[in-house]
């Protein structure tokens, strides 16, 4: 069902047409002239989408871009322009933008952007919140017989079956979600829920009533009472990725869930109790963030009681070999082809890779090698270029004569859905119709 959508623009009779157009798409538009009047009406209530224009009366639109996503990240924005511009466009996309479109000239885009935009957001909602059964993962699924894997696997075997708090330390991408489920599986809770939440991606006041839930009443919109993620872990665990993102006021609150046991629900005047294990998850160093006053240190003891580190992928990249024959046999399945070899010279262009997302990059790397595989085997050409260019052998490639076979490959993969070609490399629909014209495709 289409969500809600925040309309800003200064020009008044363009914004009631958009709006009634949207409307009649069964989307609920609220309206703002201002990028103030905007500010407001996104701390009452969380838009699914923004659709801006550019230049407002107290602000720019490709700047308010990055403010939003630094402060919602879960909204999806499309820029609105009245004279096309790719400087801007490109930079909107970099600063998060979901589009960048040209009114008037692409007015028959709108209504199909949207969809998708919401597509989008809904999808990245469900991942920031995940509430399960019982854990996805157990020790069996951890992949790796490097000495630093092993180590952090053992350490996590000792301490699962304790009521223990633990806290998962390590870069983006290197497994501490697959490790919170493993440790939950092989829990005394494992017949209650592992209840996940991402904390980096909700603004404070969101991020509360996810956690904590509320009455009826607490404030507009809230028609009636919600069970927060807190509650409905109770009995089981408590997964908090990216625990460093929390604000301040919430840590107190999370704080006396861990001493008491109880909590109170916005809105409410009374406790509620609840027996939940939190396993915490960070990129950050929380040491040096009580330090210097953005995290408060008793709650950090708390956390801390056992910490477990996990290695970045460039410091294991023994068991990249075993990981890459996983996902390949991954997408295999999904793709419903044969499983894909790869050739010896790819793996250890892996191998050398620096792998910034860790794990989590290895596998989009390796899914986007099978969609460019036309044979049996993977090869060097089929990695991106900040990957082959590590081969001092394929200096006769240009960057973009092999960007253009790339986008070339995912168009036809696709069968010209550009949409879906974007999402694969990565790019906004803007950035890949640009390239497209600039290649002539």
């Amino acid at each position: 069902m289409p969500g809600n959508i925040l309309l800003i623009d200064d020009e008044e009779q363009l914004r009631k047409l958009l709006s009634r157009i949207i409307s009649l798409e069964g989307f609920t538009v609220e309206q703002a002239g201002t990028l103030k009047t905007a500010w407001a009406q996104l701390a009452q209530k969380e838009p699914d989408i923004v659709l801006c224009d550019v230049k407002l009366p107290d602000g720019d639109g490709v700047r308010f871009v990055k403010e939003l996503k630094e402060k919602y990240p879960l909204i999806e924005i499309i820029l609105l322009t009245a004279f096309g511009n790719i400087q801007d466009g490109v930079q909107a996309i970099k600063n998060g933008a979901f589009d960048y479109i040209t009114k008037g000239n692409d007015n028959d885009r709108i209504v199909p952007l949207l969809y998708q935009a919401f597509d989008k957001a809904t999808a990245q909602k469900r991942s920031a919140i995940k509430i399960r059964d019982k854990g996805t993962y157990t020790f069996d699924d951890i992949i790796g017989q490097s000495t630093l894997i092993k180590q952090a696997v053992q350490l996590a075997q000792r301490i699962a079956p304790a009521n223990t708090n633990v806290l998962l330390l390590g870069e983006t991408g290197t497994g501490k979600e697959v490790f919170a489920n493993a440790i939950h599986a092989h829990s005394k809770r494992s017949d209650k829920a592992i209840v996940a939440i991402n904390c980096s991606a909700f603004a404070k006041d969101l991020l509360e009533g996810e956690l904590f839930g509320h009455k009826a009443g607490a404030y507009t919109g809230a028609n009636k009472d919600k069970k927060g993620l807190v509650e409905l872990a109770d009995g089981g665990t408590l997964f908090l990725d990216e625990i460093g993102e929390m604000n301040i006021d919430l840590q107190a609150k999370l704080l006396r869930v861990i001493e008491n046991g109880e909590f109170i629900k916005l809105g409410d005047v009374k406790t509620t109790k609840v027996n939940v294990r939190i396993i915490a998850a960070t990129h950050r160093d929380l040491n040096r963030m009580v330090e210097d006053g953005a995290f408060r240190e008793d709650l950090y003891y708390r956390l801390n009681v056992f910490a477990i580190s996990l290695p970045a992928l460039r410091e294991h990249t023994e068991d990249i070999p075993a990981l890459a024959n996983h996902f390949l046999a991954y997408y295999a399945a999904k793709e419903n082809r044969p499983i894909l070899h790869i050739q010896k010279e790819a793996l250890q262009l892996l191998q050398r890779h620096s792998w910034k997302g860790n794990i989590r990059e290895l596998r989009n790397v390796l899914e986007r090698a099978t969609i460019m595989a036309e044979g049996d085997t993977i090869l060097s050409e089929h990695l991106p270029f900040d990957i082959q260019k590590q081969d001092k052998g394929s200096t006769s490639l240009t960057l973009a004569s092999v960007e253009k076979d790339h986008i070339q490959k995912v168009l036809r993969y696709t069968n010209g859905n550009k949409t879906k070609t974007a999402v694969l490399l990565g790019i906004g629909l803007t950035t890949l119709y640009r390239k497209m014209e600039e290649y002539g495709l």
